[in-house]
């Protein structure tokens, strides 16, 4: 049997991997109907797609008891969500995805920084971890032409945005009901997202038709399954090795553009792959100092 250190590993990667087949729905997604209206109908089925499993959850007695602290958390990362998402989505349609996937995958760093700033101390492995995902992006995600995009610094935005998510679903996931905090992030995001589609996009019943497959992945598999497993596998994980494990959803971006898009990638793409696979192992397997124990002078 796997250790639970190893299961929730597993579990994040799993994450990285749909999140960045994702980007694949997203983009496609945006040829029929706008980023917020996008966003908005996918987050809202991600939350139905769940209402079964609380359901169940509840006949069998296995849902924790909830506390005005889980309406406040599930609150709280549905804003961080919905401004880290649709920072994105927007962004992508000013921006290339390789760029967007380099940008928003900084949160790598966002996140120890924003964790030493609430006293939170991050083991060595961690920061060389990071500082390898991040050059292994770098080498995968920009060209010798690289130019600067009007929809790159919203993706910077984002980046910011998702480095707090990761910390605040590792604070509130081990404390409350994983399933309530998923549905009501996402309900959340789906409302605010669909006002202000409703307020700056046109809306359209044949558009949402054709980007029905685009939505049903996005927010069945991205959101209503892949958000979901952020939240049960951050659970006592630290949030700076999390953050690395999530960036190989750049990785993974690349390489279903590879295979569903016929992107190719160069030699420095697969080194940028390479680093970032190191990357993560440096994060779970650098020995840890162990706290020096001081015993009293007799």
């Amino acid at each position: 049997m796997p250790s639970a250190a190893l299961r929730a590993d597993l579990l994040m990667l799993l994450t990285a991997l749909i999140w960045g087949s994702a980007f694949i729905a997203q983009t496609g997604g945006m040829e029929h109907i706008g980023p917020f209206l996008y966003t908005g109908l996918r987050f809202a089925l991600g939350a139905l797609t769940l209402l079964p499993l609380l359901l169940y959850l509840r006949r069998r007695g296995r849902q924790r008891r909830l506390t005005r602290d889980t309406f406040k958390g599930g609150l709280l990362m549905g804003l961080v969500l919905t401004l880290g998402i649709n920072l994105q989505q927007v962004g992508l349609l000013f921006t290339s995805v390789t760029n967007s996937g380099f940008i928003t995958g900084l949160y790598v760093i966002v996140v120890p920084l924003l964790g030493l700033l609430l006293g939170q101390r991050s083991h060595l492995g961690t920061w060389i971890g990071a500082s390898l995902a991040v050059v292994g992006m770098g080498l995968l995600s920009i060209g010798d032409n690289f130019q600067v995009a009007s929809g790159d610094l919203l993706q910077l935005a984002g980046a910011l945005a998702w480095g707090v998510h990761v910390l605040l679903v590792g604070h509130y996931s081990s404390r409350h009901d994983a399933t309530v905090l998923s549905i009501l992030q996402f309900g959340v995001c789906a409302i605010i997202s669909l006002v202000l589609a409703l307020v700056f996009e046109p809306i359209q019943s044949t558009g949402i038709v054709l980007a029905l497959p685009e939505l049903l992945y996005g927010g069945v598999i991205a959101a209503g399954i892949g958000y979901t497993l952020q939240v049960f596998a951050q659970r006592g994980a630290i949030a700076s090795h999390a953050a690395v494990i999530f960036s190989l959803e750049a990785v993974f971006a690349a390489f279903f553009g590879a295979w569903l898009l016929g992107e190719a990638l160069s030699g420095r793409g697969y080194l940028g792959c390479v680093l970032m696979f190191a990357g993560m192992l440096a994060a779970q397997l650098w020995p840890r100092q162990a706290p020096v124990e001081i015993k009293p002078v007799n």
